[in-house]
C-alpha cells in the first residue's frame, strides 16, 4: 500500500472506514506501548488525554466530567484518579472560584514524560502531512470532525 492515492483508485466509504480503523488500531498500539512502559491502564491513558485536552481548551476537568467523558461510574473514576495520583501523573486541586469543586491537573512531570514519548510521533505525523495544502487540511478536519460526531451519535443511540 502506498501513501498517496493513485489517480485511478476509487476512494470508497469502505476504504475510508478501513483506513480509519487501521489508524485507530495503530494509535492504540502506540498508546499501549507508553502505558506498558509506565504501568498505566488504557483507561488511565484515556483519562490523561481527556484532562490534557480540557486544559488546552481552558476548561477545568472535574471528576464527574471525567466520569461522563469516559463513561465510568464514580467508583471506577475514583480508582483511575487514585492510580494516576499515586503514579505522580495528576493531582486534585480545589477550584479557585468554588472551593467545593475539585479540579484535576496534570503534573509537569507527566507532561514531560508524555512529550518525550509522543513528540517523535507528532514530528513524524507533521512530516507526513507536510505537503498538504490548506484546502486539503480543511477537508481532513471536516472528515475527522464528521467521523467523530457520527461515532458519538451512534454510540449514544446504541448505549443502554
Amino acid at each position: 500500500m502506498t501513501d498517496a492515492v493513485d489517480q485511478g483508485e476509487q476512494v470508497t466509504d469502505e476504504l475510508l472506514v478501513l483506513l480509519l480503523r487501521q489508524l485507530t488500531v495503530e494509535s492504540d498500539r502506540f498508546a499501549e506501548m507508553f502505558g506498558e512502559a509506565h504501568g498505566l491502564h488504557r483507561t488511565d491513558l484515556n483519562a490523561l488525554a481527556v484532562i490534557m485536552d480540557a486544559a488546552k481548551m481552558g476548561a477545568p476537568m472535574s471528576p464527574s466530567r471525567l466520569a461522563d467523558a469516559l463513561h465510568l461510574s464514580a467508583s471506577a473514576t475514583t480508582s483511575v484518579l487514585d492510580r494516576l495520583e499515586r503514579a505522580g501523573h495528576l493531582f486534585r486541586d480545589r477550584s479557585a472560584t468554588d472551593r467545593r469543586k475539585v479540579e484535576l491537573r496534570m503534573h509537569d512531570q507527566a507532561r514531560r514524560i508524555g512529550a518525550e514519548f509522543f513528540l517523535p510521533l507528532g514530528a513524524s505525523l507533521s512530516a507526513a502531512w507536510g505537503d498538504l495544502g490548506d484546502d486539503e487540511r480543511r477537508t481532513i478536519v471536516r472528515f475527522l470532525r464528521g467521523s467523530i460526531a457520527a461515532t458519538v451519535e451512534v454510540r449514544g443511540r446504541l448505549a443502554p
